[in-house]
């Protein structure tokens, strides 16, 4: 079984008409797109969209052969036509499934959103799902065969993958295609970065697929540190990487503080920025989670397991320090990127990047600095990936998606 994809962008296209932002500016030549449409061995039309003859006639193809065009979402733009000698567009109720001439079946999947999606499998037995714009599955699937093929609005819904996921209808060879692309990240090495965190990628318009081919799947890093000053997008972008994987384990090392509003806060805003099939530990104790198989880790942070480490170690009193203090630090830091080095599991983890600001006017200020740059050195060479994120923009100091 063979797709098309006559366009993989947003409803409205990118650029979109008019808009002035930094994202369509850029989205020029190459990175232009057009509303995502697919063609199903020139026999099915998945969605109808303007130009879409044109749209064929660029990628090599006819849409004579068409004998169904089916709809997966409200069309809120222009009124779009159909081009002379194909179908009258429709869509499928959810849950039934159609079965045609030409050896192809068709399940409409019920959704969370407006729209329907729907699943594909080929004469040959090829399987794909094709999700539309904002959509995920209204319910968990049951447990099935991982799709050959899922093209999905990645970027826009990654907990419909996680969804997939959870249930195998995503797995590890499964070849997850990016669509309905908009201007909320900017084209080129920024959506290749975001897209590979989860395990998929984009292709460029008028691109032929056959299903079930062997593709080389983007390879997700076992080990990610992620860098950055305050308030500099570190957590979202820590976050980013694992919301398209279910059962993750958020690992919080600040504790509670009781009494202190300002950090509830924080946790909070924290909390209700995470998908809620994430579950939460609160703990310093890192080393056996290391160990453990088990789902993702997400480690927020490593600046305060630092602070925890030495309290226990009486690093803030000098003669503690000189008197065995730094030893018993250095050991624990060792245990640490020695449990991170072995590991099984995937990990992110956050810290601060705290070494390029004032001089700390204390010593035990300057003491913290400095154990902060050596654990965060240490905790790097140990990972496959590792992120620098300054003003909300993530730069790739190690990984296989370095510019």
């Amino acid at each position: 079984m063979d797709v098309t994809l006559l366009g993989t962008g947003a409803p409205a296209g990118l650029p979109r008409p008019d808009c002035p932002c930094a994202a369509c500016a850029v989205a020029q030549g190459p990175h232009a797109r057009a509303a995502t449409a697919l063609l199903v061995d020139g026999a099915v039309l998945l969605d109808l969209t303007p130009g879409i003859a044109f749209a064929a006639a660029r990628a090599g193809h006819s849409l004579s052969g068409v004998g169904q065009v089916l709809l997966s979402h409200p069309h809120d733009g222009p009124a779009v036509e159909a081009p002379a000698g194909l179908p009258h567009p429709g869509r499928v109720p959810d849950g039934r499934e159609l079965a045609l001439l030409t050896g192809h079946r068709v399940r409409a999947v019920a959704l969370d959103a407006p729209g329907t999606g729907y699943a594909v499998t080929g004469p040959d037995g090829a399987r794909l799902l094709y999700l539309p714009p904002g959509g995920a599955p209204a319910g968990p699937e049951e447990p099935a065969d991982a799709y050959d093929l899922v093209l999905a609005d990645v970027v826009g819904r990654p907990d419909a993958l996680a969804r997939l996921r959870a249930v195998g209808a995503a797995g590890p060879a499964t070849d997850v295609v990016a669509v309905h692309l908009d201007h909320d990240v900017p084209p080129g090495p920024e959506l290749r970065r975001r897209l590979a965190a989860a395990g998929a990628r984009a292709v460029p318009d008028g691109t032929t697929l056959t299903v079930g081919s062997y593709q080389e799947v983007p390879d997700v890093p076992r080990r990610t540190l992620v860098l950055g000053g305050a308030r500099s997008g570190k957590s979202v972008e820590a976050e980013r990487r694992l919301e398209s994987f279910p059962d993750v384990l958020y690992v919080a090392t600040g504790g509670t503080r009781g009494g202190d509003t300002e950090w509830a806060a924080r946790v909070s805003a924290h909390r209700e920025r995470r998908p809620g099939s994430w579950r939460t530990a609160e703990t310093c104790d890192l080393v056996p989670l290391l160990a453990e198989d088990g789902p993702p880790l997400l480690i927020d942070c490593l600046s305060l397991w630092l602070t925890d480490a030495m309290d226990a170690v009486g690093a803030w009193d000098d003669a503690e320090w000189a008197g065995g203090g730094e030893r018993a630090l250095k050991l624990r830091t060792r245990e640490l990127t020695d449990a991170v080095r072995a590991t099984r599991r995937t990990v992110v983890a956050v810290s601060n990047e705290v070494g390029s600001g004032i001089v700390p006017a204390t010593a035990s200020g300057r003491r913290y600095r400095d154990e902060l740059g050596r654990l965060n050195a240490a905790f790097a060479a140990e990972c496959e990936h590792v992120l620098l994120v300054v003003a909300g923009q993530a730069l790739v100091l190690r990984g296989p998606d370095r510019p």
